[in-house]
This record gives structure tokens, sequence and C-alpha cells, in this order.
């Protein structure tokens, strides 16, 4: 179905095109972007409701701004689709997240317009700031820098850590906080609240009025600017609200809270800062969702829900004929309720997605025991830790890429002091549509070198749930990790009873002739399908589920390198110091003689489009196995040189 842009909209094929318009004619197009992105989504797919919410500023910035040279840093970038129409993509935008299509964030390599790429909350005033310190250095005084952030990732330490450093830069860096109170899910922490209160403020908000009311009321006519006024109210504020706002403190001029959806009101403010020169932020209101009702009622519902029908809203499910098994996420959210009724000395802890890992259930029945800690990823990690010290035994669901951000915490304060942290690990492997900012490519690498540290992925959801039964016995005093994919569930029943599983010690699942597979994780899936299809060709291929790379078992792996010469494994983690590296530095260690077929994630960067696509492509799919088992098969193994 082809999607025909609005009559203005049709016209703007890059900012140039937007500067053309009456400043009047803005408000028609913002409706026109915003239909735009509406009609798309709801056919294509995509993040939803951040992109609807700035579609006013995302006109105003590239109307008063002049893009690529003033460059523009949109923070996480689910918010970047009107960005992106207007600068040249729109005829392009019905391939966002789609295999070799536009990538669903920004990219420095797909648009110049792309200043810095994005995925990972509150990077952008590091970056932006950056940039205004090298044109300095350059020379460009003229040159803006914008960086757009929302107030979830706001919450962020390298937020604040940019915010010190750039109150005491003179270079051109405008911060815009889009407050909305939402990331994915509503935002928690003391700084919603501050916000709230700058934006609820009778005392200030009633002087600021009066203070507008007797401006309009002086013979300063067309001689007074905006300019004049806002200094004024910049004065006003550093009378009313100086000593308490945390901003000003920074060094940072504050303005506003303005209506972010006043797209002519920004077009005037962004005028008047663009000629003010140093570090600034403005405080702008928006809704998230904004002119799609329903995604206004249910921001965490509508923040990237699928295909939907436009009219109705329905959101379109996909309808099986048999029970379909629930995805990992969903069994940890599940499991975790079960043995914290059961130990009461279990916590919960996510960084800001308790709906995306399944721990909201958890933190509505157990609040006391369940906590939402905001983008702060470092801060959840020594949290945990902290509760270790006490006794409390902690799973710490963080996504594995997500987790990279805490790679030091991990090691300094829970592996080196051995504190039993248990590490869930949700989104491991590819994830699909959003592409390598989020592919949980390297945590088996990154894990399984940092002492004291236990790695394991469950092959299935009962073996999650046993998995995350064994580390929180009291017998289990080393931190722990635990990596499983995003959905991609294989057990309909899969409410088994516990069973407390030996750490280092895998399971075969088949026993073999000529081949052995050693799988780490839920490709073993993919193993076992592949072994099935090999079986009329007359292949029989052994088959053993790792469960744990570290400590590995170094028991079972005798008996394979003594009985195989032809080794396969298996995994959806980096092949560069992943699984697959640890079975070859124990084959070495040991002085056996085998040829090892490494299956993974190749090294170099994944791009997105959907898991299937993705798996095909790094010939990791049951397809690909099956060709590689029949290869190896083949092999003449006397001329393989070890």
């Amino acid at each position: 179905m082809e999607i025909v842009p609005g009559k203005l909209l049709k016209g703007v094929n890059s900012p140039a095109d937007l500067k053309k318009l009456k400043k009047e004619e803005l408000v028609q197009l913002s409706a026109e972007l915003r239909q735009y992105i509406v009609d798309v989504v709801s056919v294509h797919g995509g993040h939803f409701g951040a992109s609807l919410g700035v579609v006013e500023l995302s006109v105003a910035l590239h109307y008063v701004f002049k893009t690529p040279y003033d460059q523009l840093v949109w923070d996480v970038g689910h918010q970047a689709y009107g960005h992106k129409i207007l600068t040249g993509r729109r005829d392009n935008f019905v391939t966002n997240r789609k295999y070799h299509g536009l990538s669903g964030f920004p990219k420095r390599s797909e648009s110049e317009y792309d200043t810095f790429g994005v995925g990972h909350s509150s990077t952008s005033i590091s970056a932006a700031l950056g940039m205004a310190m090298a044109s300095v250095y350059k020379g460009e005084a003229d040159r803006q820098h914008i960086a757009v952030i929302g107030d979830g990732a706001m919450t962020a330490g390298i937020s604040f850590e940019a915010m010190n450093h750039a109150g005491i830069e003179k270079s051109n860096v405008l911060i815009i906080l889009n407050d909305n109170c939402m990331s994915i899910d509503p935002n928690v922490g003391a700084l919603k609240e501050y916000l709230t209160d700058i934006t609820t403020s009778h005392t200030f908000n009633e002087m600021r009025d009066t203070v507008w009311k007797a401006l309009g009321k002086l013979p300063v006519g067309k001689n007074f600017s905006r300019s004049v006024a806002g200094k004024l109210e910049t004065s006003l504020k550093g009378i009313v609200s100086k000593s308490s706002n945390l901003f000003e403190a920074l060094k940072l001029r504050y303005f506003g809270p303005v209506d972010g959806h006043n797209v002519i009101k920004l077009v005037d403010i962004l005028s008047d800062l663009k000629n003010l020169p140093g570090p600034k932020i403005l405080h702008i209101k928006t809704v998230k969702g904004k002119g799609y009702e329903l995604a206004e009622k249910d921001q965490t519902k509508w923040h990237a829900p699928g295909l939907f029908d436009k009219v109705t809203g329905e959101i379109y499910k996909k309808k099986f004929s048999i029970p379909q098994p629930p995805k990992y996420q969903d069994v940890f959210g599940k499991t975790i309720i079960e043995l914290a009724k059961q130990n009461p000395k279990i916590f919960g802890i996510t960084p800001a997605m308790p709906s995306g890992c399944s721990l909201k259930e958890m933190m509505e029945l157990m609040p006391d025991r369940a906590f939402d800690v905001g983008i702060c990823e470092q801060h959840a990690v020594t949290l945990s830790a902290g509760m270790a010290t006490q006794g409390i035994r902690v799973f710490c669901n963080i996504y594995s890429s997500f987790m990279q951000r805490a790679y030091d915490m991990v090691i300094h304060d829970v592996a080196i002091q051995n504190l039993p942290v248990i590490f869930c690990l949700d989104r491991a492997g590819l994830v699909g549509e959003d592409g390598p900012t989020h592919h949980g490519c390297y945590d088996i690498a990154y894990m399984r070198c940092i002492p004291n540290m236990i790695v394991s992925a469950p092959m299935n959801e009962s073996e999650l749930r046993n998995l995350m039964y064994t580390a929180q016995l009291d017998s289990t005093v080393n931190p722990f990790s635990i990596r499983y994919p995003r959905g991609e569930g294989v057990m309909p029943e899969w409410q088994t009873p516990f069973t407390e599983i030996k750490i280092g010690t895998g399971r075969k699942l088949k026993d073999g002739e000529d081949i052995a597979i050693l799988s780490f994780g839920h490709p073993g899936n993919f193993a076992a399908e592949a072994i099935r299809n090999v079986k009329s060709s007359g292949i029989n291929p052994a088959h053993y589920d790792m469960r744990f790379v570290k400590p590995l078992d170094e028991e079972m792996l005798h008996d394979v390198f003594a009985k195989y010469h032809k080794i396969i494994t298996i995994e959806d983690g980096t092949v560069v110091g992943g699984f697959g590296s640890a079975i070859l530095e124990f084959m070495a260690a040991h002085n056996y003689s085998a040829h090892v077929e490494i299956l993974g994630i190749p090294d170099r960067i994944v791009e997105h489009g959907s898991p299937k696509q993705l798996y095909e492509e790094i010939k990791l799919d049951a397809n690909s196995i099956t060709d590689t088992i029949k290869k190896v098969y083949a092999m003449e193994i006397e001329k393989v040189q070890i």
C-alpha cells in the first residue's frame, strides 16, 4: 500500500526546503509529519510514541538551525523519526528497521544529518559537548550544537557528568530537556519530582505571568525584543529559584519550561537561544504519543506496539493454532515471584526496563522487594552489591548490551568482593530490528574473563528456571550470570518443578558417532533441529548442552575429546573469546587433537533485520548448521593441522 505524505511534507526533501515555508505553515507541516509517522509505523512497525511527542520540536530545530553544519544529537534515537523524514529519508522511511533498510536510530553512515550514532541512552550531552569543544578549537565560533535528551535519559550518571563539564566550557551547547515523565515505563526518582516541581511551582509561574502581563502594558512596542524579555525572565528565575535550580547551579543558563507542542513558540525561543553564546538548557514539556489518543493514554504499550490499525487502534497479534511457549523474559518474571515467595531474601532490580524484562509484576506484588532504579546500569549493579553484603539475594536484570555500561562495577564492586549477585542478561544474542546497538553479542566473552564469575545459559525455559533456582541457593557463593534471548521460547509446558543444577555441569542430550556438537544456551535448539535434518543422510552427531561456559564441565569434555575428533561448537555470542574459544583453550591445555568448527556471531558489526534473517546471514540457523555438519562429517580428519 502506497503511503502518501501531505501537501507540505511532500515538498520537504531537506531542511533547505523546510526553511522556504512561512512560519505559520509549520503548524500544518507538523500535523502532516505526525500523520505520516502514524501511517508508516502502523503498517511497517517500529517505535511510535517517542517520535510523535517531538514532531513540533523536530520541525522547529531544522527550521531555525543550519543543519547539518549546526549539529543535532538525538539521545537514544527512538524519537528521531521526524528528523529522518525531514532530512531526505521520507520516501525510504517505509524501510525503517527492515533488513538492509534504514536504521531505527540515527546512524552516521546513513546521513550527514545523523551526527552521532545512538541507541543506548544518555550519551547526547557528552557527544554534543565534544563536538562543540572541537568547533571552538577549529575556530568555528558560529557553529551550534544541540542535544535533545529525555527526562528518563537524564537520570543516567553520564548526563550529569556531561552537564558538570559543560557548565565550565564556553562552547555553544544547547541542551533540550524533553520532559514527558516517560522513558519506556514511567520515570522514577527524585529528578522526576524535581522537574515536576519546576513545572508546577505556583510562586515562580505566578510571578512570571505577572511580569509578562506588565511587560505587555509597557510602551516598548516593536522595539522590545524577545531577547530582552527572555533576559528579564532569566533574571526573574534568578530571584525566585536560582539557589534551588539544579541546572543553574551547574552553570547552565536555564530557560523554561515551555510547551513543546507549540511550534511557533519553539521557533521564536530557539531563534533567540541561537544568538545566546555558551552552555544553556531549554526545558520543554511534551506528551509521549501526542496526537494519537491511544498512545497518549497508554504510553508504555504504544512505545513500540508493532503493526496496528491506525483507525481503530487494534494491535495485530499473530494467531496460532496450537499453544505457544512463553517468552524467556516472561518466564523470568513468573519464576522470580515463585522463588521470592519461598525465599524472603530475594530482591529484584532493573534499570528502567520493568516491562521489558518482566519485573513489573513483582514490583506490583512486592513493592518493597523489586525496584526500577532508572536508566543507570552502574548504580543498579553497585546497589545490588551493597544489598548482597547484607545477605540479600539480588536478581539484577539488565539487557546484555546495557550491561556493558556497568562493566567496571561488575568487576570492582561484585567480582573482586565475590558477592553472590545474580545477573540475568536478557536480550542475549541477536535481538533483530533494534540492530547493533542492542545485539547481546559480547557478554559471554566479557563475563568469562572475570574471576569468581559463573557464566551460564539455558537451552529452554525449564533450564532457565533451574538456573535461577540454583543461583539463589545459600550454597551458591559466587556472582552468577544467566543469559537468555528475547522471546524465543520453546516449551509450552514450561512450569516444571525446580531442580538444583550442579554448577559447572552440562548434560548429554544425545549420543552419536563421528561428530560431537557442543552447544551453549538457546542455539542448542537450532542444533537439535539440524541433527534431525541430517538423520536421513546417515549422519549421527552427538549433542551436548554445556549449560556453563565458566566453569566448564571438564569431566564431560574429557569424554568428548577422547571419543570425537570432529567437534562443532554453537553459541549466539561473539566467536572471539566466547564459548568456542573456551573449548579451544581446554583442548590446548590438555593436548587434545581435533578439528573444532566454531559457529557464532562473527567478528564484525551485524546490522539490523529480523532475527531469522540475521541468523541466516551469519549461518547460525538450523539449515546452515545442517550444512556445517555435513561439511565437517565429510572432512578427512588426518589432513587437518591443529
